[in-house]
Parts: C-alpha cells; structure tokens; sequence
C-alpha cells in the first residue's frame, strides 16, 4: 500500500514521543479526523497489538501512554485504519530511531540508562567472505552458507570454526562479523572462522527436526569443513543461533555430541505446554514440545559442554529458557543465562555479543 495524505502529512510534521523514566507518550497527527482507529503495534505484551491510541479533538491528534516495561529498549509501529476501512502500518513519523528487522526497519524507544555497546564506534580490518552453496541428500535442499575468515587468514590454514543458523541475517541485522573483526584486530581473540548458513524451510528444519540434525552432521557440516579446514576436535567448533535457530543447535548437540564443543544460545524457541501455550499453534509446536520435555526430564548427561544462553526480560521465551537453564545445569553443564533488558530482536541479541559470545570463545579458544 502507497503512503498515505496523512502519513506524509505527519513525515512533515511529526510529534516525537515524550519518554519518561516510567512511561511514553506517543502521538500522531490528524488534522483532517481521516483516521478511525490508531493501535500500537508491538511485542512487550499481548495483544501484540494494541492498546488503540484516544483521538483528541482540540488538538486533532492521537495519544497513548504507555507505560514501561522491563526493559531498556522496545521496537514498535503504528497500525493506521482509515475511515474507508484501509489499513496501513507505518513507522513513527516523529521518531528517527529505527532498528533493522527482517520485514523492515521498526521505530525504538530508548528509556534512559539504554546505551549500544560500545565496540559499534570501533573500526577494524575487514575479513573475507566467500560464498558456497551445500546439497543435504536427505532432506535434498541447497544450502546458501557464507564463510567469513579474519583478516590474515589463509585460506587453507586451519583455524576454530563458529558456526551460525541463520548467520547472514546475523551478520547484517547484528553485525556479528563486525564484532569478530574488531576483537581479533585487538588481540582478544585469535584468527578464526564463520560459517553464516542461511535457512532452508526455517521453520521445519529448524524445528527440532532429527532430519536436518542428520543432514548437518552428515553434509552440511563436512562441506563447510572442506572450504574452512578446522583443527581435529569438536572444542574447535562452536554452535550459535537464535530463536529456532538456538533451539536447533541444542538439538544437533543432543543428536551427535561430538558436534561441538560449546554453544552460545539467544531466545532460544524451547516451546512447552506449560510456558507457551500461546505458540501451539505453530505447526512443529509438538515435535519441539517433546524435544524439550526429553532435555527438562533427563537426570543426567553423558557428553555436558559449555553453554551460554541470552534472553530478553519481556520475552515470552523467558521461562523456557530459564527451565532449560537449569536442567543443563543438573546435567552437569557449565551453562549461564544472561537476561539482557530488551526483547526478541536482532538489537537486543548484537547487544549481548560483547562481552558474553566473546567470553566464550575465548574460554574455548584462548
């Protein structure tokens, strides 16, 4: 849908939001009463969408105060329905924070405390990126994965191997590679590798699938090691990932311990009847619900590693990485959970990057 009247009207004249310590007040301009209905659009709390703005007629604006939640950082938008019955989804005209997402860029609220880190001002020497695409036999699919080296690195020198579901949306939404650069510029960790694999079918083969566990140990994994050679020893490979994608690492360790020798895992999607009733809905929602149950009721582990886990305080996922948390740690993990002030978004995982992906790899690889 094209821009509206009104959303143009409101890009020249926009009002900011007026942030509080406690709370926001957002505002939008309607100077023609052209709008219905004004309604946030976002993931602090359910519904995701709503609450709906009050037009004020004096002023011919819509208001909403909304109050803070647990966190430091909340990304949202506005969901517009005109009087013609058209809806639109806009950004916030009078707030030029924006944050990258992978449908598009949302508006963010900075409460006061929130800082970026600080390693987004640093500057180092880029490292090389080539590209492959891998076929898994079974199931038969083509997997797109880029291998970032670090500056200096042969292309035939064996180095330790990080590697990433979803990795080239990390890498542009969390500027995962970045950070890699500026921490091996500076001597804080040593040369090394990046596998970046972009999804196939996310939400099957990211879903605990035993499938796709098979395939990555079988083709995916060796056809990374032949173009990123590795020293012999899963402590020289690392597993990362994010919401499924996290789940799914999880997954891959428990079918074939000799995977990796750590994990670093950001929201992980743990699904349970008891925590997520409101995701059972999602088509894999059992496979993942009987997987998790499998980690939450074992007593004991054989094969424990290195595990760091993140998740936002106004997560939903919160709970069930709290419980996951925990049963690793019976198992006899050496497992931490980082709770970062922010929610299930590309920033709040980039913002945990340093210094608890960086002190994992270097108590790995040090």
């Amino acid at each position: 849908m094209g821009t509206s009247p009104l959303t143009e009207r409101a890009v020249r004249d926009p009002l900011e939001p007026l942030v509080g310590d406690h709370h926001v007040v957002f505002r939008l301009a309607d100077q023609d009463a052209a709008l219905e209905k004004v309604e946030l659009s976002q993931e602090v709390r359910r519904p995701r969408l709503g609450p709906p703005f009050a037009y004020e007629p004096e002023s011919r604006l819509w208001a909403l105060r909304f109050d803070r939640p647990d966190a430091d950082r909340m990304e949202y938008m506005f969901h517009l329905i005109h009087r013609d019955g058209a809806e639109e989804w806009i950004g916030d005209p009078g707030n030029p924070l924006v944050a990258p997402g992978p449908f598009g860029a949302k508006s963010v609220i900075e409460w006061p405390g929130y800082s970026p880190p600080p390693w987004l001002q640093q500057e180092a020497p880029s490292g090389t990126k080539r590209e492959m695409t891998i076929t898994t036999r079974s199931p038969r699919a083509a997997f797109r994965v880029i291998v970032w080296s670090a500056p200096g690195l042969e292309d035939d020198a064996p180095a330790p191997l990080l590697v990433v579901h979803d990795g080239p949306e990390y890498d542009e939404l969390s500027l995962l590679t970045s950070l890699l650069e500026i921490r091996c510029a500076d001597g804080e960790l040593p040369k090394l590798r990046a596998a970046l694999i972009a999804p196939v079918d996310r939400n099957n083969s990211l879903s605990a699938s035993a499938a796709y566990s098979r395939a990555f140990a079988y083709d995916l994994l060796p056809g990374i090691e032949r173009s990123a050679p590795t020293p012999h020893g899963r402590s020289m490979r690392i597993g990362m990932g994010a919401s499924l994608g996290g789940l799914s690492m999880l997954h891959i360790h428990r079918s074939g311990p000799a995977t990796f020798g750590a994990l670093f895992l950001q929201s992980g999607s743990y699904f349970r009847q008891r925590y997520d009733s409101q995701e059972s809905d999602f088509p894999r929602f059992r496979r993942i619900s009987r997987f998790v149950g499998q980690v939450l009721t074992a007593e004991e582990w054989a094969h424990p590693i290195p595990v760091t886990m993140t998740c936002g305080t106004i997560e939903e996922n919160l709970a069930n990485n709290r419980a996951v948390r925990a049963a690793l740690a019976r198992q006899g993990y050496e497992v931490s959970l980082i709770e970062n002030r922010d929610g299930h978004n590309w920033v709040g995982w980039r913002d945990t990057f340093d210094p608890h992906l960086v002190r994992l790899l270097q108590q790995m690889w040090a």
